[in-house]
């Protein structure tokens, strides 16, 4: 980590200037974290600003003028004198005179040609005053001042400086949405945008237009797609940024004893991971307000109401399993698995990390149970990812973008997905096309060198078959794909003496066992939790003898779905990638023969 007093660089600043300054794209758009707080440094130590002040200080050299359009606000210049330069040039360019030649010109003409010239000069003033009201007017007035800058008048150009046009808000401008729901003044905007950024003369020449907005994929896609429209990603602050951000504030304070926490500076740093700095801010004049000391529990709480607030309850959640792998019944060789084999690969470094791993297996056979148990012992953030699709046009990418940033910013992170198949499915031809390009980010980023180590997929689906082959193949997800089968022998002797533990007021006999295992032969791990809860409703807090246990069992009937258990069982067992996971490790590849033939028989009668 850096020292806390140096202030932090910011590497899109200086990817904005390289483009701008090469000629590579004369129009950007900065995207992503756009609403948050960034250094400028100065003389009093530093400052913290929002981005368009941040820009405005970042790029306030001499050959430059800086122009500011903010949605509902005036078009602004930075400098007053900039203000009066742009202003002749524009007289200069609708009159053909100077501003001495034109004032001369003014006092001499006379009726029509005097109204004319009158006209031009009120024309720009008149301008600046319709735009706060009328952001239609405001692009085109923006896209002339351009055409003005470039123009030439006696082998000179009309502005020596360049112009740098900064629009924030720009996804209110041009939304994105079918062209055919656009109002007229939508279409205008799009227009002019389009046509303005697509002009040669502007790409050729020396003026520059960035746009502001969180998402790419916000902007109206005649404009996004622009190949003349570069975008440059602002990510969320880094642990270097947290710590120098928390440097500075305490050194602002009266007393930089009225902010006690429970540990170190940096220890609040790493514990911050994923926050903005304004929510980091709120945490701080909070503690420096009640002079109370910042507890771990209140960070916490603070990062994932914070992230949860940007990405939607209702497509995250913080999980916080209350139980262990101790509390889970049977499934010992799985068990044995997960703490020798997964839990050490989950909390390696990038070359021995694994990118996640698929647990497959029979509705009702305990997946979710046990999986939530594994991630409440890797004592690593869990996130749930519940919905990333979005009933709204277009939001559906915004919503996986912020969860890439916040992704990017956490230290390490499992991301835990039930029902994976209904998140992300296939990509065939058939399928729409922002589930495609869902399935295929989420694609990419499971392979992400640069996330390998940090974060750790784990998708549990009882319909392995259903997810994308590309995000089974080795990896991703694919390195391992798990089965979790109905339990057999010794686990199943355990999931009946925990059924039965409860409410029994005897040890069972031989013969009395092998008469509860004839009854619950179908039962999987759900229905043998069911039941435990039926024979506990029954007892009232007392004991059942063996035939009151028996008569309850065997009134219990199976649901009409053994085929469908069957299949998903099969596939479980196609799919997993290691033998040792399987019921019989020495299985060989005439049984898996087998099983596919089972498995074409059983969609053949429709089941799937």
């Amino acid at each position: 980590m850096m020292n806390s007093n140096t202030p932090p660089e910011y590497e899109f600043s200086r990817k904005a200037a390289r483009i701008l300054n090469s000629g590579q794209a004369r129009s950007i758009v900065l995207t992503g974290n756009i609403h948050d707080l960034f250094c400028h440094p100065s003389e009093a130590g530093g400052e913290y600003v929002p981005l368009l002040n941040f820009l405005l200080a970042k790029w306030n050299i001499p050959n430059l003028i800086l122009i500011v359009y903010e949605l509902n606000g005036p078009i602004r210049f930075s400098r007053d004198s900039d203000f009066q330069k742009v202003r002749d040039a524009w007289l200069q360019w609708r009159s053909g005179y100077d501003g001495n030649a034109l004032a001369i010109q003014r006092m001499l003409a006379k009726g029509k040609a005097a109204s004319n010239l009158d006209h031009i000069v009120e024309t720009f003033d008149e301008s600046l005053r319709k735009a706060v009201s009328n952001p239609t007017l405001a692009l085109e007035l923006l896209r002339q001042m351009c055409l003005c800058s470039r123009t030439e008048l006696n082998g000179k150009t009309l502005l020596p400086e360049n112009l740098v046009i900064l629009i924030e808000g720009a996804d209110m401008l041009i939304p994105d949405a079918p062209i055919t729901s656009l109002s007229d003044l939508d279409r205008q905007r799009v227009t002019i945008c389009h046509d303005w950024f697509s002009d040669p003369g502007f790409v050729n020449g020396g003026d520059s237009v960035a746009l502001i907005a969180e998402s790419r994929s916000l902007l109206h896609h005649r404009i996004a797609r622009l190949p003349q429209l570069l975008e440059i990603e602002i990510p969320s602050p880094d642990e270097a940024s947290r710590q120098h951000f928390i440097s500075w504030f305490v050194n602002t304070l009266p007393d930089p004893a009225d902010i006690e926490l429970w540990g170190t500076s940096e220890d609040l740093t790493k514990l911050t991971a994923g926050l903005s700095l304004h929510a980091l801010l709120q945490i701080l004049k909070g503690a420096a307000y009640d002079q109370s000391p910042l507890t771990q529990k209140t960070v916490v709480a603070k990062v994932e109401t914070f992230i949860q607030s940007q990405l939607g309850d209702d497509i995250v959640e913080f999980k916080k399993p209350e139980h262990s792998l101790e509390d889970v019944i049977g499934f010992h060789r799985l068990k044995a698995f997960l703490q020798k084999e997964l839990m050490p690969r989950f909390k390696g470094t990038r070359g021995d990390a694994l990118a996640g791993a698929a647990v497959c297996g029979p509705i009702g056979g305990g997946k979710t149970f046990i999986f939530e148990a594994l991630a409440a012992e890797l004592d690593m953030v869990v996130l749930v990812i519940k919905n990333v699709r979005s009933q709204w046009f277009g939001q559906t990418d915004v919503v996986f973008e912020r969860l890439r940033r916040v992704l990017n910013a956490l230290a390490k992170v499992l991301i835990f997905v039930d029902e994976a198949d209904t998140q992300f499915g296939r990509v065939g031809q058939d399928t729409h096309e922002t589930e495609r390009r869902l399935t295929g980010k989420i694609q990419s980023m499971m392979s992400d060198p640069t996330l390998r180590g940090r974060v750790f997929w784990l998708l549990v689906t009882a319909r392995i078959h259903l997810l994308s082959p590309d995000l089974r193949r080795p990896g991703r997800v694919g390195d391992l794909i798990i089965p979790t089968l109905d339990p057999e022998g010794e686990d199943r002797e355990e999931f009946l003496d925990w059924m039965l533990a409860p409410v029994i007021e005897a040890p069972l006999t031989p013969e009395q066992r092998q008469s509860i295992n004839r009854v619950t032969r179908d039962f999987s791990t759900a229905g043998f939790a069911s039941g435990r809860g039926e024979l506990k409703a029954k007892t009232h807090g007392g004991k059942l003898s063996f035939d009151q246990v028996f008569e309850i069992i065997s009134d219990h009937i199976p649901p009409a779905i053994g085929e469908t258990r069957r299949y998903q069982t099969l596939q479980a067992l196609i799919n997993c990638t290691r033998r040792s996971l399987l019921p019989d490790p020495n299985t060989d590849e005439n049984q898996r023969r087998r099983w596919a033939e089972e498995l074409k028989e059983l969609e053949a009668r429709g089941v799937s």
